[in-house]
């Protein structure tokens, strides 16, 4: 598992695409790092407690319960409850929070391929039921669909759109292709496969099929030689891709209550502009090879077409078609409903009760499995309530509060931790220092990280405590070879996304496989524990380091008298995001003037200078009044960046320093005002944005000044 990564994965890692993590992630620093064995740093009594505490065993136990039940959101209240229960047994005072908010389930689906000679092609639309794999079995199995996808039905000619971005479409157009009336055929990968959906209907097209490439799949593949799950690490043919198809970078959460917690007697707001409105179906690979050869020779080759990974590494051509006469017939039917979530929440109540800390991860799955995502993340979560429960019960008690949180109904589009985070901000406002963030915790050996830039010092310092996979390496050697030294900078897709856009500084975790390791099947059946158990992590040793990681983590952030955070890297990260902001408006031969924030930035690099006198003048006195005065300055100052209101038609997000593309939901935009208005050729907007961004910088500055 920790053999070397090729060349063109880390690059792929470093600047784009890393294909385990799914989401794509955004690093500003690159660069190939040797390989090298660092000695541990040594931990403390307490750490070290915690430390020992955390089982491989343990996690093996908790991710078995979770990834054998059905638990997509909003159906399994027992799990929720159970979580509860278990950070109760820990020592944590526990309780089930519930909302009521809006989904909708599948009913039945259909899709078939007419050629023009009149016959006809039926894809399967399920995954292969696998013998060794004994989930893939259940009869309550779930079938493959997309959240929130529209009811509906369209018979049509298809397109084959690409990764369904907007360029892809713009291209398209350029090249003549005709859109209007077709459906759309798109590989996943690029931008959140809503974005996909929501780019075709804004095309004129009616439909929309989304499939998985194993160009996406790195060198395990059939194609070179290895066995397709579950007799060897390659991609299972059938597998499919589930997924959310909500508008994420419009706004996450209940679509029906924006910025506003969903109760029953909840106001509802109309969901047309976060929420497609032609039908999508997800299909495997195998299902996709025919719809995509009926198209070989008709409209244009794939290579003319020359966009990025448009073409793949099925034995198709990937024209755009048409193909005359050759036409799609699909039907989607979903059943919407209002029903309950349920967020599992612990609590230790610090000595500050002014200042918190807090920890989630979502439970919520779209198969009955989830071994990977989300629930390598909860088992990690639960031994971690369990680890500190060995301190509570010595008596300790942290500086700082520390909650727990087990997010339900993440996957539709971060409606729980969307949720809670609307009905608790004023506390939040007032308390939150950092929120901990961990998705998909293992599902390979090399650690990630993407935060932003206060936690990047103290994050990479708890890797150099931690042992790795019981080598003679730190996580941090592992690290350094994976990510190059990069901390990728947060845009959305995952539990965060809140908190970053309420002013609350924020980090994400997570450990991948390489190039070379076993393909992991995302959101389909076989992401399941015999999967992880024989190739993902076959001995939870990643789930046990990343736990001890993150347990170590939360342990020095509530409980060191000056928090460790550091606001000055802050200035540093944000002088490369105004390179990266001239370079976009050179690129587009643009002229704007960017003198406000460049002003912004200076004043705001100046105060950072005086928190570091007044933190040492702190440290050297140990003046408890000047401890907190330090600590509330770092706690506060990243409100500021969300004071000046949201982004151009999508006001949840009011992170002016980073943000989820408009055109990538998953993918960072840092000054994403100026940014894309400069993209979009709206140099109106760009210099109002300019004002803002340089507005909510300044304020950040008062606050972190002396």
């Amino acid at each position: 598992m920790l053999g070397n990564i090729r060349i063109q994965l880390l690059s792929a890692a470093l600047v784009t695409l890393c294909q385990a993590c799914v989401h794509e992630r955004h690093f500003d620093a690159s660069g190939l790092v040797k390989r090298q064995t660092s000695a541990l740093e040594p931990l403390s009594p307490e750490e070290q407690i915690l430390s020992d505490a955390i089982s491989n065993v343990t996690i093996s136990e908790w991710s078995y319960y979770y990834t054998h039940g059905y638990h997509v959101a909003g159906t399994n209240m027992t799990m929720a409850d159970w979580t509860a229960d278990k950070f109760r047994e820990s020592g944590w005072n526990a309780s089930v929070v519930s909302y009521n908010v809006y989904l909708n389930y599948p009913v039945n689906k259909s899709l078939s391929l007419s050629y023009s000679n009149g016959s006809t092609f039926q894809p399967l639309l399920a995954e292969a039921v696998l013998a060794a794999d004994d989930t893939t079995s259940y009869p309550n199995r779930v079938p493959t669909f997309h959240g929130y996808s529209a009811t509906g039905s369209a018979e049509a000619e298809y397109v084959y759109v690409g990764r369904g971005q907007q360029d892809d479409f713009a291209r398209l157009i350029e090249l003549g292709v005709p859109l209007e009336g077709k459906i759309a055929v798109s590989r996943y990968g690029g931008p959140f496969r809503g974005l996909k959906v929501k780019n075709a209907q804004a095309n004129g097209m009616i439909g929309a099929i989304l499939f998985t490439d194993t160009g996406d799949d790195g060198a395990v593949t059939e194609a070179n030689g290895y066995a397709a799950y579950p007799d060897g690490p390659a991609r299972n043919p059938t597998s499919v891709q589930r997924g959310s198809v909500q508008y994420l970078s419009i706004y996450p959460g209940d679509p029906t209550t924006p910025g506003y917690p969903s109760r029953k007697d909840s106001p509802r707001a109309d969901t047309r502009s976060v929420m497609p409105g032609i039908p999508s179906i997800p299909i495997s690979y195998v299902d996709a090879i025919p719809i995509l050869a009926a198209l070989d020779g008709h409209g244009i080759d794939g290579e003319v077409v020359n966009r990025t990974r448009w073409v793949g590494a099925l034995n198709v051509s990937y024209s755009t078609g048409p193909a005359p006469g050759t036409t799609i017939s699909m039907s989607n039917l979903m059943e919407n409903v209002y029903t309950d979530i349920w967020d599992s929440i612990g609590i230790i109540n610090g000595t500050n009760p002014d200042e918190t800390i807090v920890i989630g991860n979502h439970r919520d799955a779209w198969i009955v499995g989830g071994a990977a995502d989300p629930n390598s993340g909860t088992a990690i979560i639960v031994e971690l309530s369990r680890a500190f429960g060995k301190l509570l019960a010595q008596g300790w008690r942290p500086r700082r509060n520390i909650v727990l949180c087990s997010w339900d109904a993440e996957e539709y589009g971060l409606v729980g931790s969307t949720e809670w985070v609307e009905e608790y901000i004023p506390w939040l406002t007032e308390t939150a220092v950092s929120y901990l963030n961990i998705d998909v915790g293992a599902s390979g050996a090399w650690p990630y990280i993407a935060a932003t830039p206060e936690l990047h010092e103290i994050s990479v310092d708890v890797m150099k405590k931690v042992p790795w996979m019981d080598t003679n390496r730190t996580m941090y050697d592992a690290w350094l070879e994976y990510a190059g030294g990069s901390v990728g900078v947060l845009g959305s897709g995952s539990d965060y996304t809140a908190f970053v856009h309420r002013g609350i500084g924020s980090i994400d975790m997570g450990a991948n496989g390489g190039d070379t390791d076993p393909v992991y099947h995302y959101h389909s059946n076989y992401d399941s524990y015999h999967w992880m158990s024989n190739f993902g992590d076959p001995e939870f040793l990643a789930h046990q380091y990343m736990s001890k990681y993150l347990t170590l983590l939360a342990y020095n952030l509530a409980t060191v008298e000056i928090v460790p955070l550091n606001v000055t890297n802050w200035a540093t990260q944000m002088e490369i995001y105004y390179k990266n902001l001239l370079t976009t408006i050179s690129s587009k031969s643009a002229t704007l003037d960017t003198s406000q924030l460049r002003s912004a930035l200076d004043e705001f690099a100046s105060r950072t200078q005086e928190i570091e006198v007044l933190e040492q003048q702190a440290v050297t006195s140990k003046d408890p009044n000047l401890v907190s005065l330090v600590n509330h300055k770092k706690r506060d100052f990243q409100r500021g960046f969300v004071s000046q209101g949201g982004l151009p038609d999508r006001e949840f997000y009011q992170n002016l320093i980073f943000a989820p593309g408009i055109d990538t939901g998953y993918a960072a935009t840092t000054f994403p005002g100026i940014t894309e208005a400069v993209v979009a050729g709206n140099l109106t907007l760009a210099a109002e944005y300019v004002t803002r961004t340089a507005n909510a910088i300044l304020i950040a500055a008062n606050i972190v000044k002396t």
